[in-house]
């Protein structure tokens, strides 16, 4: 047991060196003023251990207690004398972030209540960030606070997910019971459309050739027509033409003419389907590329921000792994984390 304040002084002044050129030993306390957690994750509570009567005696918020019991939790936390004094007379840490008035925040619903709490964390925050951080004190309270607002972040994922969680199993249940017949059905009305496809392309082939073939009669019909057209127009103009003769050439002028309007009609497509009104199956045109030089197309996209972004993708997952991808470097950037 030692009564020396030197190993707090020590660790007070260089508090890196805790644990390494400053020795922690069990059962060996060592008088100064600490902190420590009054549970995992609690606010932090004041620790005083002084020599007395030939022994040490410990105070904690004001409480004695063991010095070996609590020694191992506060000793890697030394505060200053005023520090401790301060707290202990009911202050606050002096990298705390200012008290938000927990009491005042009274709600029976949970999303009002932390609703209330982020409000007044947000306008305390907003004073503080706009001033840079100048001391240590500043920087420990910027800290202990992004902590803080973290655990609001905790605490509304875990209570959103509470709320939820019912729905979800809900959904699960709904979506379990109509699994089958939506996928099941729609696999086999695809299946039926394939099964189609043979007849439908016969059907289609048929079509092309008749449509060739009504282009070539449509053809030879119009160019009859023009045959036709030309005949009676010189047979009205020419002198010693009976006329019942011009007369008849027009009728087949004429005639000719309807003929090859029909025809033409006739080289219309026809798509080819099968079914009825409202359940009309036919063949239908799907275009999909198929990749023949890959670099070239690679090449071809490599401006597209769709792209980029999934190249920016795979070489983060490059860099933070290490390996070395031509046309890339890993950057190391340090911040608050």
């Amino acid at each position: 047991m030692t009564t020396s304040y030197d190993w707090w002084r020590e660790a007070l002044a260089n508090p890196h060196e805790i644990g390494r050129k400053l020795k922690i030993h069990d059962g060996e306390p060592q008088p100064g003023f600490y902190r420590k957690r009054a549970h995992k994750d609690g606010p932090w509570v004041p620790v005083a251990i002084w020599p007395a009567n030939g022994g040490l005696v410990a105070v904690v918020s004001n409480r004695r207690v063991e010095a070996d019991g609590v020694w191992t939790f506060c000793c890697g936390h030394p505060v200053s004398e005023e520090v401790y004094r301060a707290v202990a007379a009911g202050g606050a840490w002096p990298d705390d972030p200012p008290a938000i008035g927990h009491n005042s925040i009274k709600s029976d619903d949970p999303h009002e209540a932390l609703s209330f709490e982020f409000q007044a964390e947000t306008e305390l925050a907003t004073t503080f960030l706009r001033k840079p951080i100048q001391t240590k004190d500043d920087a420990d309270r910027a800290a202990v606070w992004s902590k803080r607002l973290a655990g609001i972040a905790k605490r509304a994922t875990d209570l959103h997910k509470v709320e939820k969680q019912p729905h979800l199993d809900a959904g699960r249940i709904v979506d379990d019971k109509w699994r089958g017949l939506k996928e099941d059905a729609d696999a086999l009305s695809k299946k039926l459309k394939r099964h189609l496809d043979d007849f439908l392309r016969e059907q289609d082939r048929i079509e092309q050739d008749r449509q060739r073939k009504a282009r070539e009669e449509a053809d030879k019909v119009r160019r009859e027509a023009e045959a036709a057209a030309h005949k009676a127009a010189e047979a009205a103009t020419t002198p010693g033409i009976a006329a019942n003769f011009a007369e008849e050439a027009a009728r087949e002028a004429d005639r000719l003419a309807e003929k090859a309007a029909d025809a033409q009609r006739d080289t219309e497509a026809r798509n080819s389907g099968a079914g009825r009104t409202g359940a009309k199956v036919s063949l239908r045109t799907f275009v999909t590329a198929e990749i023949t030089d890959y670099d070239a197309l690679v090449m071809a996209l490599k401006d597209r921000p769709e792209v980029r972004e999934v190249i920016q993708t795979l070489a983060n997952r490059a860099a933070k792994s290490g390996v070395q991808v031509p046309g890339m470097k890993a950057v190391e950037e340090r911040r608050a984390a």
